[in-house]
């Protein structure tokens, strides 16, 4: 209860009467002024009742004390007994605190953020976030139940207080063991490009966290799924290592290390790195039996391309022309066949037989090491004309070991158009072809094929009727395509509106010289953003569902959309951050969702060690959550008035608050009323009275 005032004067007034009432009782005890001190008290009573005093009283509730309980839901705390052990430890401190009523409990579960690549722990944001909306002086403590692998820890100094925004303790829960390990690889340093087979070097790195390891740690090396290398890595010392980029286009590496017994998760026991495979002045041969009108348009297709180097002959001349002009008086060059089909075979990464037969030009040897060339892995084209239908076919040579189609010896002499089969509308060399989705297909005529017996491989283009027309096979490690009409050029010269001769032609070329993206069965993956993009291609029926192996080592089977024919796709945003793999029947490949360098993953052990300067700095305590005998055990909660100036180790400490709220507010006038009136005219009935005497 207080005693306030409410003047119905200023107080300015109120002083100057005051102090002219003071003044006139001075002078009269001064005087001897009979009644003076009752007039003064007179005076007194008259001012008391002007300046209204109150007694009032305050009706309040006392507040509850917050104390934030941050619970890491991370991916780090997915590991291991950690969800299990996490869950009990809220139970036992949700029923704790649920024995002090004036204690309430805010329970943030923080887990890593859906939008970021580079996921971290960050709960003293989300701490600060739970207490924004709260006095500094309501905050008890808080309490953060995690791994300890906690990424925006503050820093102590210079004031904890003012960085955590109230001064109370903050206590640690820290969930798994102290004595856990965990080995790690990471890729260092890697070149994202690389020139086809030349020489490329990478870094790499084994980690061991927590307890230390003894011996060496092997690293397994994968190109494309192949294993290529097996190192042996000193933990925590760089490892070089050097390679060779086997094709154009990506080329998934993969790195693994051999898992060890006991060791806390092996989801980072992996790690992969995709490099761009660059070709470097791509090397065709491309060899014209004759001139004729389509030369001109491989010629200026192979030209076009800055990045091949094309060397052409043409054979205007060949053996068995004898026209009596001396060898020294033409002006044509001799056609070098040992130096190209045997010296330097092996430098071509295509070779082009345009219309080409055997006239004698080529010893008959030198078929068998195109042959050979092939099946070494080389790339070989025909395209073939009348001549591949006569007795100097080179499919009568030894080369046709290599080739998909024998021909028959007829040429079917009629108006056609080039369409795909129901292989070539999945096969990724023909599908979506300009024109092609279009009956008749929207491109111009042909009039001419050579006549083959059932080839091997996949037919993807037929003629007229049912005979084929594309036929791509592989033979050995090598490619082989054959195009049994020399009417290409038709397109080429806009005939009936011409045709995409450039868009297959390129492909046809690309997928000799096996660029991934032309594989007619393949399963890649990569990740745009936290979005995880699956692609199957395939010749065949519907290959059914992928099974997808998460980062923290749980599986999800996710179902393919066909969006074109041969062509399925899985698009998911996910949630967590690091490698997936990705299996389709015997298909395998790996991705990385989010940054490589994500903190998520730079180390998973369980540890006190990031937490304890903070916990020290807020007389707080830290402790496991998990006892020896593998049970969860929580220390007692002491609610203390005041300040909290030493910690307790066994116990956490809540400072209770002393804020309260305001209910209601009574208050008692003193000279209001009957009461008031009373004081007032006693006081001037014992002034009459004195003067009365």
């Amino acid at each position: 209860m207080t005693l306030t005032f409410a003047p119905f004067l200023p107080w300015i007034v109120i002083g100057i009467l005051a102090a002219a009432a003071f003044v006139l009782t001075i002078i009269g005890l001064w005087r001897d002024v009979r009644g003076a001190w009752l007039r003064g008290l007179a005076l007194a009573a008259l001012l008391l009742a002007i300046s209204n005093p109150l007694l009032t009283n305050e009706e309040r509730d006392p507040l509850s004390t917050i104390v934030p309980v941050i619970v890491d839901r991370s991916q780090s705390q997915d590991v291991q007994q950690r969800p299990e052990q996490t869950d009990q430890a809220l139970a036992i401190l949700k029923e704790r605190l649920a024995r002090f009523p004036r204690i309430e409990p805010r329970i943030v579960d923080v887990e890593n953020d859906p939008n970021s690549d580079a996921p971290a722990t960050n709960l003293f944001s989300s701490l600060a976030a739970a207490v924004s909306d709260v006095s500094p002086s309501r905050v008890g403590g808080a309490i953060l139940l995690s791994d300890g692998q906690i990424h925006d820890i503050p820093n102590v100094t210079p004031n904890i207080e003012q960085t955590l925004g109230f001064k109370a303790p903050i206590h640690g829960l820290i969930t798994g063991r102290a004595e856990e390990f965990d080995r790690r690889i990471e890729v260092v340093r890697a070149p994202r490009f690389g020139i086809v087979n030349e020489q490329q070097e990478l870094t790499l790195r084994v980690f061991d966290d927590g307890r230390a390891q003894t011996g060496q740690a092997e690293v397994t090396v994968k190109m494309n799924g192949e294993e290529i290398a097996r190192l042996e890595a000193t933990p925590g010392q760089p490892l070089p290592f050097s390679f060779k980029v086997p094709r154009g286009g990506n080329n998934v590496m993969e790195f693994s290390v051999a898992e060890l017994p006991g060791e806390v998760t092996a989801s980072n026991n992996r790690a992969v790195h995709v490099i761009e495979g660059i070709r470097q002045n791509l090397r065709v041969l491309l060899v014209s039996g004759e001139p004729h009108a389509g030369e001109r348009a491989w010629r200026n297709l192979l030209k076009s391309d800055t990045s091949v180097d094309l060397v052409h002959f043409t054979i205007l001349r060949p053996p068995e022309k004898q026209d009596g002009t001396p060898i020294n008086e033409l002006s044509l060059i001799a056609f070098p066949t040992r130096e190209l089909f045997v010296d330097k075979i092996e430098d071509f990464d295509l070779i082009i037989f345009d219309r080409y037969q055997h006239r004698g030009v080529l010893p008959i040897l030198y078929y068998d090491y195109i042959a050979q060339y092939v099946e070494k892995g080389g790339a070989l084209l025909i395209a073939a004309g009348p001549e591949h239908a006569g007795q100097d076919s080179i499919a009568m040579t030894p080369l046709a070991s290599v080739l998909p189609a024998q021909p028959t010896g007829e040429m079917h002499q009629s108006a056609f158009y080039p369409r795909l089969s129901e292989a070539g509308k999945k096969h990724p060399v023909t599908r979506g072809l300009e024109g092609s989705g279009e009956e008749p297909p929207k491109w111009g005529r042909w009039f001419r094929t050579v006549g083959v017996e059932q080839p091997q491989g996949q037919t993807v283009m037929l003629g007229d009727g049912q005979d084929p027309l594309l036929v791509l096979n592989r033979q050995g490690e090598g490619r082989v395509a054959m195009l049994l009409s020399d009417q290409g050029w038709l397109w080429a010269r806009g005939f009936e509106g011409g045709g995409p001769h450039v868009g297959l032609y390129r492909r046809i070329a690309h997928w000799l010289m096996k660029e991934p993206e032309l594989e007619e069965e393949a399963l890649t993956a990569r990740a745009n953003g936290r979005t995880l993009e699956i692609t199957r291609q395939t010749i065949g029926d519907n290959p059914g569902n992928a099974t997808v192996k998460f980062p923290t080592g749980k599986t999800e089977t996710m179902a393919f959309t066909q969006t074109e024919p041969g062509l399925y796709k899985i698009e998911r945003r996910m949630d967590e951050t690091g490698l997936y793999e990705i299996t389709n029947g015997d298909f395998t490949t790996l991705v990385h969702v989010g940054a490589v360098d994500a903190p998520e993953f730079k180390a998973m052990i369980s540890t006190t060690e990031p937490l304890k300067p903070v916990v020290d700095a807020t007389k707080g305590s830290i402790h496991r959550v998990v006892n020896d005998d593998g049970r969860v055990v929580l220390p007692d909660i002491l609610p203390v008035r005041g300040d909290v100036r030493v910690a307790d180790n066994d116990r956490m400490l809540i400072r209770l608050t002393d804020e309260t709220v305001l209910k209601g507010v009574n208050t008692l006038p003193l000279f209001a009323g009957f009461a008031g009136l009373a004081a007032l005219l006693m006081a001037f009935s014992a002034l009459w009275w004195r003067e009365g005497r």
